[in-house]
């Protein structure tokens, strides 16, 4: 099978690991999954061509922002971002159908950052164990404040970091 209709392209662990997300990734035109995980990624690049992208996986790199994902803010459902250095939310705010949003170990610091996830309308689980932030209202006993923040901000999520969100009947 050629790469271009392969759905399912994974290519983690790399030797030598793969620096950057060039423009080879746009005969991926099939994908809808890609897994780039455990590389040495910095930047988000070139997706424009992966219109049936759903899934994508960049845990264990070194990406430090999300821009780079409006290419794909129509059909990704699934972004693993987990163990990178990302502090700020914002790129987050064109993906119209992310439902789960895994990115613990990365450097949110500020709880005004988890704000922009009430901009996802379909967002369902996220888990942000290991940033600053998390840690912080953990080591400050605020984690029920913390987690009622981010429940009412996201309106349809069911899981966050892992533990099922129980609405009260409106």
């Amino acid at each position: 099978m050629k790469a271009s209709e392969a759905q399912e392209i994974k290519l983690l662990m790399k030797y030598p690991p793969i620096e950057k997300m060039d423009a080879s990734l746009s005969t991926l035109v099939a994908c809808t999954h890609l897994s780039l995980s455990t590389n040495t990624i910095e930047k988000i690049a070139n997706l424009s061509a992966l219109k049936n992208l759903k899934i994508l996986s960049l845990g264990r790199n070194n990406i430090k922002s999300l821009t780079g994902l409006e290419a794909v803010g129509d059909t990704l459902e699934q972004l693993w971002i987990s163990y990178n250095q990302i502090e700020k939310l914002k790129g987050l705010s064109q993906m119209k159908k992310l439902k789960i949003l895994l990115m613990t170990n990365n450097q949110v610091k500020e709880m005004s950052e988890v704000s922009y996830l009430s901009n996802l309308p379909c967002l369902e689980e996220v888990l942000l164990v290991g940033n600053p932030v998390y840690e912080r209202m953990e080591a400050a006993g605020e984690m029920n404040s913390y987690r009622q923040e981010v429940s009412l901000k996201c309106k349809k999520l069911k899981k966050l970091d892992g533990i099922p969100v129980v609405r009260e009947e409106e």
